[in-house]
């Protein structure tokens, strides 16, 4: 089965990119993985309180990511896996794709404002020849409608 990989993260963007992801995912009978990534300068503590921390981090995503796995499921028939990695986001995004065969397009959400589409496109886009699959970027003031129509 064909899978939609979706970052999710803490960004406005990244809801226009899972919907896209389930939406796509359903049309064409795939699949959606969500990737989380949890960055390493996070846990540069004592060796307790970065276990907590990491533990604190991880339940966060796992919330954040049920509430657009009930959606998918509920709204478009998909049942989203979830993976959590450590390391550098785009590394780590890089690895998931090599990782796993059935990743077959990677769905990034663009941001809006002046500063620029996001870290993550930025980063992506500049090693997208290097990609082993396509890169699909969702404007991330689209509206729902709107990515029904073009999904």
């Amino acid at each position: 089965m064909r899978k939609f990989m979706v970052v999710l993260d803490d960004s406005r963007e990244c809801l226009n990119a899972m919907r896209f992801a389930a939406m796509r995912a359903s049309h064409t009978q795939g699949g959606v993985t969500v990737l989380s990534v949890i960055p390493p300068d996070e846990f540069n503590h004592w060796i307790g309180v970065g276990d907590i921390m990491r533990e604190e981090s991880r339940e966060r995503i796992e919330a954040h990511f049920e509430v657009f796995a009930k959606w998918m499921r509920d709204k478009q028939g998909v049942d989203p896996e979830l993976v959590i990695r450590e390391g550098e986001p785009v590394a780590e995004i890089i690895a998931q794709v090599n990782d796993d065969p059935e990743v077959g397009v990677l769905v990034l959400g663009a941001a809006t404002d002046r500063k620029g589409p996001g870290p993550l496109v930025t980063q992506l886009t500049k090693n997208v020849a290097s990609m082993p699959i396509p890169i699909t970027i969702v404007p991330g003031d689209l509206s729902k409608e709107r990515l029904e129509a073009i999904t």
